[in-house]
């Protein structure tokens, strides 16, 4: 199929087709819609930003765990805890507070 671009110039365009869960389409759909982008302008869109980083263009990476709040945890999970702060004592792995203070800020964004 042909698209005509302007007077001068045609580009060639290919159908694309996927199957995707109908729920994710119809969310994705209404939010594009109020944005006033069709479903196939953002597969194109998609596609140019691939080209443009060579790759996809957003991090793919598994979610971060963030730490629990004390209460949230157990008592056999603050337990569980505990137990692994005091073998790495014993280890000699020792953090001041400072440090965790500069961990939690760079893994955690806390």
């Amino acid at each position: 199929m042909k698209v005509k671009l302007n007077s001068e110039r045609f580009i060639a365009t290919t159908p694309v087709y996927a199957r995707i869960d109908s729920n994710l389409k119809e969310n994705a759909e209404a939010i594009l819609h109020q944005l006033g982008i069709s479903p196939a302008s953002a597969i194109q869109m998609l596609y140019s930003q691939i080209v443009l980083k060579r790759g996809i263009p957003f991090d793919l990476q598994l979610p971060v765990n963030k730490p629990l709040a004390a209460g949230a945890m157990t008592r056999e999970e603050i337990d569980s805890e505990l137990r692994k702060s005091i073998e790495s004592l014993r280890n000699g792995k020792g953090c001041t507070a400072e440090e965790v203070d500069d961990i939690l800020e760079k893994e955690f964004g806390i």
